[in-house]
This record gives C-alpha cells, sequence and structure tokens, in this order.
C-alpha cells in the first residue's frame, strides 16, 4: 500500500530543504512539474518511488483501491511501493515535485 507523510511544521520546506531530505536517505532526486489538471493516466514501476510535493498540490488514486485518494501538498511525501496501479491530479496551481527511486 501507498504511504502518506504529511508535513508537520508550519513552515513551508524550500525545494533545497527537501532535496536534502532525500539525499540524507541516498535517494537521488529528480524535479518535475506539471500544469493545473494535468492528469497522469493510471501506471505502475517497477520500483519503490519517493515523491516529495515542493510546490502546488497533486491528487493520487489508486484504481486497484477506489476510496482512497492521497493529496500532496508542499512538504507532503508519499512512498509508491513496486507494482502499485496509480493515476494523478495536478491542483489548480500546478505541482512541481521532487522524486526518487528508493533501492
Amino acid at each position: 500500500m501507498p504511504s502518506h507523510t504529511p508535513w508537520e511544521s508550519v513552515d513551508t520546506p524550500t525545494e533545497d530543504e527537501l532535496r536534502e531530505m532525500m539525499t540524507g536517505e541516498g535517494l537521488s532526486p529528480e524535479r518535475w512539474t506539471a500544469n493545473d489538471g494535468h492528469r497522469f493516466d493510471v501506471h505502475q514501476h517497477d520500483y519503490h518511488k519517493v515523491i516529495y510535493c515542493v510546490d502546488g498540490s497533486i491528487w493520487f488514486t489508486f484504481p486497484d483501491d477506489p476510496d482512497t485518494v492521497i493529496e500532496l501538498e508542499p512538504g507532503d511525501r508519499l512512498d509508491l511501493p513496486a507494482g502499485i496501479r496509480h493515476g494523478a491530479l495536478a491542483g489548480m496551481a500546478g505541482v512541481v515535485c521532487l522524486e526518487a527511486r528508493k533501492d
């Protein structure tokens, strides 16, 4: 199952802070963006993926568990184990994320 870790501080993290957290775990983050309302079709990965929202928001859906929807806002983390089918929808202000493969 996917794991959502909300950002707990009242201060929004910077991209550099999130990148440093990820590299501290031995991850190699890549930055990506999506415009408002961009829809990512359902897909899956053969590896564990870690995603942090830097700016904006994004909703992840899981067709094999239709009752689960996870929204990421700045600082929030999503861990997607290998093989989890998911789709996503960028929020009204678009989204900026950092993601990395976790071995």
